[in-house]
């Protein structure tokens, strides 16, 4: 190849290469700024340069680079409608019937420079459809105002051929519905806010509640356990619940944490208090057990359980130390008890063995006092009966199992013969035979009267006084008849 066509060739590059870089620079946006779905514009006519010229040639502002895919189809009859393109690839939009200047794409067919700017504002179209659905669908608005803003821009560059004041309109819409929706979103976060403020002044107030309780009184196992499960409730709302403003969490935070510090200082106090009391408790009761195992090898029956029994008092007592600690110290006490009850018992029951004996001898004095009931013969069951206590008294002690059953049958008996005694002297008292001898005159004193009352109200045919005067004799006849009976038992 000689040096004049290199010359021509370099030109013709440089020539062509200049025609794109003047289309770029008239067009607001470059083919380069497109989306993907833009047009690949034809490839400029000319012969095509050496790779001398190419390498040699100045490095345009933007290029045009080829789609990987066929892009999309426009509806160029739809666009027809909003704008037009000349000859030098120019294209203009009409808005109003006021036509504006877009931008050019030369070197391509009208339909494709007017396909590439349709597709510009299909897609605004398209974003603006996207965001009607999200607003329909109540989508959340965090970014919905900055799309509207970024697509009302891109619409007020005219930079594209549509139906942009349709495409204004539809954001006025949304602009209107996204005001709508935010508000109904703080309506529903003031709700929701609302009722997290709830939640965690119920929190607050329970952790106020417990800790204002007298720490005489508290259940401290049961409400410290439900301070710890408020406290994981405080946690998780601030790990996940809604935020309240600082302010708000900071005031809530500072009464909740006083709560829990008020009860952990009680409940400090409490059980610090409490073993104090538990190691007093324990003291006096492990002195109690020193006497308690100090009697514990006595022989002297009857002085040591009467001291068992004052001491078995003092504990009743004494205050309780802790649960674990008075269960092991009542069982040192009480086996100091087992061992001197067990040795009192194990001397008692040798005693009984001594005195099965005179158990014999007593049953049968029993059995012979048995026969002087009833009494008919009050001189003779009275001598019977010395007789019977004088051998009952010989015969000595019984088993302590057995002394109830053997000494309540023998009072049987003299209950039986003192009650036979008694009769007999009520039956020979003197004057109790004078006032019942007495008590007859009498009644039959007023018998007599009586008798004459009935009478004469008989005669007077007085029902009332007849009636008044049998009522009162019926009485005293039935008194009178009582009293001889008696006058007749004591004769």
């Amino acid at each position: 190849m000689t040096n004049s066509q290199q010359s021509d060739e370099t030109r013709e590059a440089a020539s062509t290469e200049e025609q794109v870089t003047s289309s770029q620079t008239d067009a607001p946006e470059s083919a380069a700024t497109a989306t993907p779905a833009a047009p690949a514009p034809s490839a400029p006519a000319g012969p095509r340069p050496s790779p001398a010229a190419f390498a040699a040639r100045p490095k345009p502002a933007a290029v045009v680079p080829a789609p990987a895919a066929a892009a999309p189809t426009v509806n160029l009859v739809e666009a027809a409608k909003w704008g037009r393109v000349e000859g030098d690839g120019h294209v203009f939009l009409t808005v109003d019937g006021v036509e504006q200047p877009v931008g050019q794409y030369p070197d391509v067919s009208a339909d494709e420079a007017l396909a590439y700017f349709a597709r510009k504002y299909e897609d605004v179209a398209a974003q603006i459809l996207l965001l009607e659905q999200r607003v329909e669908s109540k989508a959340p608005t965090t970014d919905m105002n900055k799309t509207v803003g970024h697509l009302r821009e891109v619409l007020a560059e005219r930079h594209l051929v549509g139906d942009v004041l349709g495409a204004e309109a539809r954001l006025d819409a949304l602009s209107t519905k996204i005001a709508e929706l935010e508000a109904a979103e703080k309506a529903a976060h003031e709700a929701a806010r609302a009722q997290e403020i709830s939640s965690r002044e119920a929190i607050v107030a329970e952790a106020e509640e417990i800790s204002s309780q007298d720490p005489a009184s508290i259940q401290w196992k049961t409400s410290s356990a439900r301070m710890n499960e408020l406290f994981e409730s405080w946690k998780t709302a601030q790990k996940s619940g809604l935020r309240l403003g600082r302010a708000t969490e900071d005031t809530l935070w500072k009464r909740f944490r006083h709560a829990r510090t008020v009860f952990d200082k009680h409940r400090r106090a409490y059980f610090s208090q409490l073993d104090s009391t538990n190691a007093a408790a324990k003291n006096a009761k492990e002195q109690l057990i020193t006497q308690a195992e100090e009697l514990a090898s006595s022989t002297d029956w009857g002085y040591a359980a009467g001291e068992y029994r004052r001491l078995m008092d003092q504990w009743k007592a004494a205050p309780r130390a802790s649960r674990k600690e008075d269960d092991a110290l009542w069982a040192r006490f009480r086996a100091a008890q087992d061992v001197f009850f067990k040795a009192r018992q194990a001397a008692n029951d040798e005693i009984d063995q001594s005195y099965a004996a005179n158990l014999a001898v007593k049953e049968d004095l029993l059995v012979e006092a048995q026969s002087i009931l009833p009494v008919k013969d009050l001189a003779a069951a009275k001598k019977a009966l010395q007789s019977i206590r004088d051998r009952w008294e010989a015969a000595g002690k019984v088993p302590r199992a057995d002394m109830g059953r053997v000494e309540a049958g023998l009072r049987k008996i003299e209950d039986g013969v003192r009650q036979a005694e008694d009769e007999n002297w009520r039956r020979t008292d003197p004057e109790t035979k004078a006032r019942t001898n007495s008590m007859l005159d009498q009644l039959e004193a007023t018998i007599a009267g009586l008798k004459e009352d009935l009478a004469a109200a008989e005669k007077s045919s007085d029902q009332r006084k007849i009636k008044s005067a049998k009522e009162a004799l019926e009485a005293r006849e039935a008194w009178l008849e009582t009293i001889r009976k008696s006058a007749d038992e004591l004769a």
